[in-house]
């Protein structure tokens, strides 16, 4: 589970349609552009990710680190604890 804050910049790059990057704890790279939250099939909170046409579902309690791939006001990355 994140905390409120660290959801508040997910709710920003979903908002905005940023293109991302979202390093996992695994260490996997993805890059897209940030859709929505949505819970999937397990009722987990997730970030919905276009990744090269495709919907991809993304666990937030699996993210490590969640970069914007562009000048904006808001932030440029955050890591999650």
């Amino acid at each position: 589970m994140i905390s409120c804050n660290e959801y508040d910049y997910v709710e920003i790059v979903c908002m905005y349609r940023y293109p991302i990057k979202i390093t996992l704890k695994t260490g996997t790279v993805i890059e897209g552009i940030a859709l929505d939250t949505q819970y999937n099939d397990e009722r987990k909170e997730c970030i919905k990710v276009d990744v090269d046409d495709s919907e991809t579902l993304i666990t937030l309690a699996g993210i490590a680190m969640l970069e914007v791939g562009i000048e904006n006001p808001h932030f440029q990355q955050i890591s999650f604890v």
